[in-house]
């Protein structure tokens, strides 16, 4: 979130307005915010390429949050705002964060998880008071600090989280060059050329801003010289008043945003002025092709499409008019070298489903994790893949058709079945336990829970209810089970490995694609 050009040029004009509060930020005061607490992460030891945590519900201090990390030379991991505190704790200690900021509405949280995560040297309330040398307020810690930038600025960006099939997560690192803020690394370049961003432009931003693709949007969006509307919340017609009410141009969201503002009634849907909107892009899950088809027709031929995983191997995208033509596709590569391979690491013949590889587009490992950095990659380490499985078609279009590694994606929402399965294999009336995620026709899919329990226990909603609220004490809510159902016994083969798909696949019945 680097200010420091359009402070100069528009100082009065809002970089954000938060959609609930009508709560305006103007360029001269996201600068002057950012800055100081670039001061205050230097006047605490941090230096650059050291790390930060942010960890915060959608309000009005979290770009600058973000924003004085990127004009520090600092890593941040911005923490998915749902977490429990063992959670917290894990990324806290595993990204090797000395300092955390956080919110009232989340204090309590982060209270318990510093207690697990002793190198957190500072937390920062971000929008309220301190009540320790440990923990402060963000107004009285900057009290008295300049607002103009550290004498010492270089370009600092996120290190995201995200989780690996054993269910613990792992942080995205990227090599970050020693230049200054001004010069945005170049897959922002990229991007800002792809979604058509320019100078004036107005983004609504209906989701979760610890997400990558929000931390992404927002970021080009302000260096633009452009104005984001931050919702705290999604809410459909909401959504649909703030694009009349502010000319929304651009905006971002995930499938399940679209099904949600499709399912209001039709005088609800015709009720609100849409024509300002002149990009709508969409990722983070697979969207289901009659939504996409139903959204275009809405809106017009603005829908654009992606496909990236958060490591940033590859890229591919399609505009309307392209996905019209290949109904279904994620788009062409257009970003990294792309290639489907069999089990053997042999290429796929054209319209043959293998694993998505692709010859790395941007660098990246995961931080202090040699071994999963090997796994993610090829024998010879040209190649990297996240395990999603595709085909390729006469014209050069991926689709996607399911999940290697077995991943949820749930209302956009990357959900990993292994820790809840590690979880419920600890309770004493557990036997075993798959978890997979079945179809939801509002969310793509939810998680589902089969269990198998020891003998003697009587499976039935009373274990169902038991098991659901033992997940919870332990799980962000997203990864919760659903539901739950019990087997006498689960598959699986002789080398002691459970055989998940043949579960699984009775929820999806003859869905050629194992993706909603």
């Amino acid at each position: 979130m680097y200010t420091g050009k359009h402070a100069r040029l528009r100082p009065l004009q809002p970089a954000f307005i938060m959609a609930s509060t009508g709560e305006a930020v103007t360029y001269r005061e996201l600068e002057a915010r950012s800055n100081r607490l670039a001061h205050l992460f230097r006047q605490r030891g941090l230096k650059r390429l050291d790390h930060y945590s942010i960890f915060m519900e959608n309000n009005s201090r979290y770009l600058e949050a973000c924003g004085a990390g990127e004009r520090s030379g600092l890593y941040f991991t911005c923490v998915n705002s749902y977490l429990t505190p063992g959670e917290l704790a894990y990324i806290l200690n595993n990204s090797q964060s000395r300092l955390l900021i956080t919110s009232l509405a989340k204090l309590d949280v982060a209270r318990e998880a510093m207690k697990e995560a002793p190198g957190i040297e500072l937390c920062i309330v971000a929008d309220g008071p301190g009540e320790s040398e440990r923990v402060v307020g963000l107004a009285e810690a900057t009290a008295g600090l300049p607002d103009t930038p550290i004498d010492d600025e270089s370009v600092g960006t996120a290190m995201l989280y995200s989780s690996g099939t054993t269910g613990r997560p792992k942080g995205i690192l990227r090599p970050l060059p020693e230049q200054p803020p001004v010069q945005q690394l170049p897959i922002f370049d990229f991007l800002e050329k792809l979604w058509r961003y320019r100078e004036g432009m107005i983004y609504l931003s209906p989701a979760p801003l610890y997400h990558s693709a929000p931390q992404a949007a927002v970021n080009l969006t302000i260096r633009s010289g452009g104005t984001a509307i931050i919702m705290e919340t999604f809410d459909p017609e909401r959504y649909l008043q703030l694009v009349e009410q502010w000319g929304i141009t651009h905006t971002q969201l995930v499938p399940t945003m679209f099904s949600r503002m499709l399912k209001l009634p039709e005088e609800v849907r015709t009720r609100y002025d849409l024509s300002s909107l002149e990009v709508a892009i969409h990722a983070a899950a697979p969207c289901p092709a009659q939504v996409k088809e139903d959204m275009i027709k809405w809106w017009g031929p603005i829908i654009h499409e992606y496909y990236g995983a958060t490591e940033g191997l590859g890229f591919t995208a399609c505009d309307s008019e392209q996905w019209l033509a290949h109904r279904g596709t994620v788009g062409k590569v257009l970003f990294g070298d792309l290639h489907i391979l069999d089990e053997d690491m042999k290429p796929c013949p054209t319209g043959t489903a293998g694993t998505v590889w692709f010859k790395t587009g941007s660098p990246f490992e995961y931080f202090n994790d040699p071994e999963r950095t090997k796994e993610a990659r090829s024998a010879d380490g040209t190649m990297s893949t996240v395990g999603d499985v595709g085909y390729v078609d006469a014209d050069g279009y991926l689709y996607l058709t399911d999940r290697a590694t077995f991943m949820i994606i749930s209302g956009g929402v990357n959900i990993y079945p292994q820790e809840c399965e590690n979880l419920l294999i600890t309770h004493p009336k557990v036997a075993d336990a798959a978890v997979f995620g079945v179809p939801n026709a509002d969310l793509g899919e939810e998680v589902k829970a089969v269990i198998q329990p020891m003998s003697g226990i009587m499976p039935g909603p009373e274990l169902e209810d038991e098991l659901i609220a033992f997940c919870r004490q332990s799980l962000a809510r997203q990864k919760v089970p659903r539901s739950i159902d019990f087997e006498k016994e689960l598959p699986r083969l002789p080398t002691g490995k459970l055989y998940k798909r043949l579960l699984r696949d009775r929820y999806w019945g003859n869905k050629t694609s194992r993706i909603v």
